[in-house]
């Protein structure tokens, strides 16, 4: 069913028209979900896609953070045109609702929290479809018991083409009266022998060469991130792609390209290549999180009651981002765009899950928002930069000071956490958030306004069970911290609306030994299982003059300083880890959990831990299995007196983490359920 509103400025009168926001919105999809299937209180949801439609004032305050906002072309009003598709989820009587609405900030397009608070499942992939509509999408329906809305709205403009319904924001390009032009750096690493390579992050847009013959184009090779570039000769490669008769000896024709880069004689496995060319006229990219900002501002204290659109109907607003998108929201909050033009607070809440310390490349000249950071993937991008924790800190180094909340009017701070997993520890830089610059001491915390959960001995994101094995040399972690995040976003919306605080923080310490040096972590010595000797590393990095104050990098490669100290979690005579928050299966185990992962061969160098993954290493079942093996580890039958005794420890310690907020009694059942299944699968 499609059906056009747009919603004219007249609809705004309320909320005072100074600045434009939110002005359209065509509905293009409007259907019951699940044929009016109810869910508890909330009753039966509906749904509703399209697109939204924004204009922002580039002389508002709100939006002079925007880079390049001065440059892009306007209306006859003076504003900024541009607009996003959607997807809108919500009570058919949104008064039965909870009144918060959680904006799910999209992962390179891709729309994620059915999957994860819901436990929904789609075999054709769920997380681009524009229009989820089986049962199975919606899982078990947690979020419409809890009766939230929930939103989603693009805001990035490079989503890759294969995901034509992914969301995303369609931004201008700049329309200066001289051409701006710029560097781009692309990096890439293979797993086979190529001839040619998108110049883009992966398979996303890239922004195309305007000058294939610039002298400053240039491309480098080199094994390690810190090893010294190796210049590759100009007459050995071109801004082009092989269309060829045999592509294992790179036979073919020659095809000039302004999106790609070719080398005559191939671009190597596991080699770091780096290009970087001349391009102009960027689109202005931190319109994307102006989309996220006006769309929940929208939803807060607009007004639409002449439409089936609740503008208005909603009085808190959560934005929730995992991985890119968590690194999303601290850019946002970190940069002040929780201010809307009307000069009120946009989102109460803030979930930044596994986006570790990081930011990125959201709100820049060329920026690539794909761009992130991992041992042996995307180097030196504005990623892991400081500063770091949420309070003000002086980098001993460079002199320079700042904190991601400190500087955040009360008026406009929202509630925030930062949840990780393990990996991130090893693969993105996560002691950074808690411990001093040097590395040395426990930095404090602003309790009255954040959280830090650490969620141990997981990995980036829960593997299915029983779990495989892909770019690692161990199966895949399974530790499922799903749990602990239904339960913290109802806390998180207890916080909000009702101001009871969410459970404390729980994550690793210097103070007590829980968070130490690399070197200093006390793995067992479990046959077949290689400890990293390295972790990934966060550099003091400069990106010239411009980067801070304007959003423009002028060194490309930028200049790359000494490294912070970055610290992980120790463990126990198991190698499970000691601090944070632990799932039951945990801390009553029938495996080593970790989040790391040594590359295989096919992948990557088998001494570096391999992106988001961790490390699912079993117990034995028997005593004399394990001891025949060499394995320290004490076995099940060792541990456990059979399985009801297992499941009743792990019943004890879900029930001690319901009591103290961290799990929902609701999950209880599941979560035995889940235990059950791991137990069968390993004493058999």
């Amino acid at each position: 069913m499609k059906m056009t509103i747009r919603i004219l400025s007249l609809v705004f009168l309320m909320t005072s028209m100074a600045s434009a926001e939110m002005v359209g919105v065509d509905v293009d999809i409007h259907e019951d979900v699940l044929g009016g299937k109810s869910w508890g209180l909330s009753g039966p949801y509906e749904k509703m896609i399209g697109t939204m439609y924004f204009e922002v004032d580039p002389s508002n305050s709100a939006n002079e953070i925007i880079v390049d906002i001065e440059h892009a072309p306007t209306n006859a009003q003076g504003n900024v045109e541009f607009s996003a598709n959607f997807v809108l989820i919500k009570p058919k009587q949104v008064e039965r609702g909870n009144g918060t609405v959680v904006l799910g900030v999209a992962n390179r397009g891709t729309r994620r929290m059915l999957t994860f608070f819901n436990h929904g499942h789609d075999e054709h992939g769920l997380w681009d479809a524009v229009n989820p509509t089986a049962e199975e999408h919606f899982g078990d329906g947690f979020l419409m018991e809890q009766g939230f809305t929930l939103l989603w709205v693009g805001w990035q403009f490079d989503v890759p083409l294969s995901r034509p319904h992914g969301s995303r924001v369609f931004v201008p390009r700049v329309d200066p009266d001289e051409p701006i032009e710029g560097l781009v750096r692309s990096d890439f690493v293979v797993r086979e022998k190529v001839f040619d390579r998108t110049l883009a992050d992966r398979n996303h847009v890239p922004y195309p060469v305007s000058d294939p013959d610039a002298p400053e184009s240039v491309l480098t090779v080199r094994d390690d991130v810190e090893d010294e570039r190796q210049v590759i000769p100009r007459d050995q490669w071109d801004f082009a792609r092989l269309e060829s008769v045999d592509s294992q000896e790179g036979i073919g024709e020659v095809i000039p390209d302004r999106t790609r880069v070719y080398l005559e004689s191939g671009f190597e496995p596991q080699r770091i290549y780096e290009v970087i060319y001349k391009a102009e006229n960027p689109e202005v990219i931190g319109l994307g999180l102006a989309a996220l900002r006006d769309a929940v501002s929208a939803f807060k204290y607009g007004s639409s009651d002449d439409l089936n659109i609740p503008l208005g109907s909603i009085n808190h607003g959560i934005g929730y981002g995992m991985s890119q998108p968590g690194r999303t929201l601290r850019t946002l909050i970190y940069m002040g765009f929780n201010e809307d033009e009307q000069h009120r607070k946009a989102f109460d809440g803030i979930i930044a899950q596994i986006g570790g310390a990081a930011r990125g490349s959201f709100n820049l000249r060329f920026g690539q928002a794909s761009r992130d950071a991992h041992p042996f993937l995307n180097f030196f991008y504005p990623t892991d930069i400081f500063p770091f924790t949420d309070v003000e800190q002086t980098d001993p180094v460079t002199g320079v000071t700042g904190g991601m909340l400190s500087h955040v009017p009360e008026e406009f701070m929202p509630k925030v956490y930062n949840v990780n997993s393990s990996y991130e520890y090893w693969g993105r830089v996560s002691s950074l958030l808690t411990t001093t610059v040097d590395g040395e001491q426990d930095a404090p915390m602003m309790d009255e306004h954040a959280r830090v959960y650490h969620f141990a001995g997981a990995q980036h994101l829960p593997a299915e069970f029983p779990p495989t094995q892909t770019n690692g040399q161990n199966p895949n972690n399974p530790n499922d911290f799903s749990w602990f995040m239904r339960a913290l976003l109802v806390r998180m919306n207890e916080w909000v609306v009702e101001g009871t605080p969410a459970p404390p923080s729980r994550y690793p310490l210097i103070s007590d030994e829980t968070l130490v040096g690399p070197a200093e972590v006390n793995f067992p010595n479990i046959p077949n299982i290689n400890f990293p000797t390295k972790t990934h590393k966060a550099y003091r990095v400069d990106y010239g003059p411009r980067f801070v104050s304007e959003g423009i990098i002028t060194k490309e490669p930028p200049e790359v300083g000494p490294a912070f100290p970055i610290l992980v979690p120790q463990v126990n005579e198991d190698g499970n880890e000691l601090g944070g928050l632990r799932t039951p299966g945990l801390v009553v185990p029938l495996a080593t959990y970790t989040g790391w992962n040594l590359y295989n061969a096919e992948y990557g160098p088998t001494d570096t831990a391999s992106h988001m993954s961790g490390s699912f290493i079993p117990f034995y079942a028997t005593k004399a299995e394990r001891e025949a093996q060499g394995d320290p580890r004490l076995s099940l039958e060792e541990r456990y007196d059979n399985r009801d005794h297992y499941l009743g420890l792990i019943a004890a310690e879900a029930i001690r983490l319901i009591e103290e907020g961290y799990l929902l009694d609701q999950d209880l059942r599941e979560i035995l359920e889940q235990a059950g299944v791991i137990w069968d699968s390993i004493d058999n």
